[in-house]
């Protein structure tokens, strides 16, 4: 029996995606123009919901708003936001509604970024996703 090989770096978080809530701008937009939701995190990237999708392969700019409770016990920095650089790898349009897609982070855009996303995985805030 084969055993599907994953190719993950970094294990996946899922989230609360009605408290996870994420914003986004391409790399030419000076604010963000798009929310969404995220459904699962990791330090290595993100799968989200937008209302208007993003072609794979776009570069993207994310503010990901952690839930409260997610970093209590622990100061990491400035607020709940997390920002991200990243790339767009995959979207997902067949269905109706929302477009689903997937985002790998090239590079955190402060310093405390990578802690404060790191936390909520750390303090068992969030679960493993298999």
């Amino acid at each position: 029996m084969n055993q599907p090989i994953d190719r993950r770096k970094f294990e996946r978080f899922s989230t609360s995606p009605m408290y996870t809530t994420l914003s986004v701008r391409t790399m030419d937009e000076t604010v963000f123009t798009r929310h969404g939701h995220a459904y699962d995190l990791s330090e290595g990237g993100a799968r989200f919901e937008l209302d208007v999708p993003i072609e794979p392969g776009t570069q993207i700019a994310i503010q990901i708003q952690l839930p409260e409770s997610a970093i209590e016990g622990g100061d990491v920095g400035p607020g709940r936001a997390v920002f991200v650089i990243g790339n767009v790898v995959w979207c997902d349009i067949a269905e109706p509604g929302p477009a689903k897609m997937a985002v790998a982070f090239t590079r955190f855009a402060r310093t405390g970024d990578r802690d404060r996303l790191l936390k909520p995985f750390q303090n068992g805030f969030m679960r493993r996703v298999a």
